[in-house]
Order: C-alpha cells, then sequence, then structure tokens
C-alpha cells in the first residue's frame, strides 16, 4: 500500500495526523503534532527515515516546542489508520530496546513519541542494524542448532545424489517423501 492522501487518525490517541512532507525523501510521513506525538509509517517509508544520515528536518520543525499532552498506553493493540487492521508489537532490531507497531496487512508502521530518535542511535544504517542480527543469529544457540540441521540435512542430500535403487529405499523414499 501506498502513501495515505487523506487525513488519518492517530492509532495511540486518536488526533488528526499532520502530513509533513519530506523533502529529500519526498514522501509525506504522518505526524501526531497535536497528541501524542506518534509517527506513522506507510509501507516502505521507514527505510527512508531510520538511518542517521537521513534527513528528518521538516518532521524536527513540527515537533519542536511541543508537550504531546496526550497520554497513551503503549501496550494497547493498536488499529492501522491506513487498512484498518490490527496492528503487532515487534522488536525494530535483535536487541529488542525498542518495540513499534507493525500493520501485517499494508505494511505501515507506528512509532511512539521518540522511538525514531532511539531506532536512529542504536544503529548508524541498515547494513548495521542487519549485521547485528547475523551475528546474534550465527552465535546464539538457536543458530548454532539450526546450523547442525542444515549440515545433518546436507549430508543426507549427498547421499540421495548418490541414491541405490533397492526396494527398502524404494519404500523409505515412499514413505517419508524423500
Amino acid at each position: 500500500m501506498g502513501d495515505t492522501y487523506e487525513t488519518i487518525d492517530c492509532p495511540a490517541c486518536g488526533h488528526k495526523m499532520k502530513k509533513i512532507f519530506l523533502k529529500d525523501a519526498g514522501v509525506n510521513i504522518d505526524v501526531c503534532t497535536d497528541g501524542c506525538g506518534g509517527i506513522f509509517l506507510d509501507n516502505r517509508e521507514f527505510k527512508l527515515v531510520d538511518e542517521q544520515h537521513e534527513e528528518l528536518d521538516e518532521i524536527i520543525q513540527a515537533m519542536e516546542n511541543n508537550e504531546f499532552a496526550a497520554k497513551v498506553d503503549e501496550n494497547a493493540v493498536r488499529i492501522c489508520p491506513a487498512c484498518g487492521a490490527k496492528m503487532v508489537k515487534n522488536p525494530t532490531s535483535v536487541k529488542g530496546e525498542i518495540i513499534v507497531d507493525d500493520c501485517y496487512t499494508c505494511g505501515g508502521k507506528f512509532l511512539d513519541h521518540g522511538e525514531l530518535t532511539h531506532i536512529r542511535e542504536e544503529y548508524a544504517t541498515e547494513q548495521e542494524r542487519a549485521e547485528a542480527a547475523v551475528r546474534a543469529f550465527l552465535y546464539s544457540p538457536e543458530g548454532a542448532e539450526l546450523n547442525m540441521v542444515n549440515k545433518v540435512g546436507d549430508r543426507v542430500q549427498r547421499k540421495m545424489d548418490g541414491r541405490n535403487n533397492s526396494a527398502l529405499f524404494k519404500l523409505f523414499t515412499k514413505m517419508f517423501g524423500v
């Protein structure tokens, strides 16, 4: 789903969100300037604002000198303002410190006030974030276990590549779909 052009309600506090045009990215970002300070990003917009080098001047200007009086329950289930589906809480990295609301239906993301700043501080680039995920997976017990499963699977496949045509082997392959 692309950029929403109509005004949407904030999924956290219900206030109308303001469209802020990011000139460098060429997209409208929905910001809750009169309520809680949350940010809604349509599908694929997150990738345009999550790195430290990406310009956010327009959002910063829209949010400065604002107290954001609306209080929200960060644990409440949120409804996507773009498509109406329930949003799901997910961590933004392997560190698991920042939890955002994701819409699995349209790809939208809602970030509570301050979360975008924390995401950008956590890793300078998307590549750093991805490398941290790979390192965490490779050196975790779960990653080691999966690696072992893959090695065993490779050994079985090599053996099967030199298949014999015995009746027992044919029965085994029919029973187990190997």
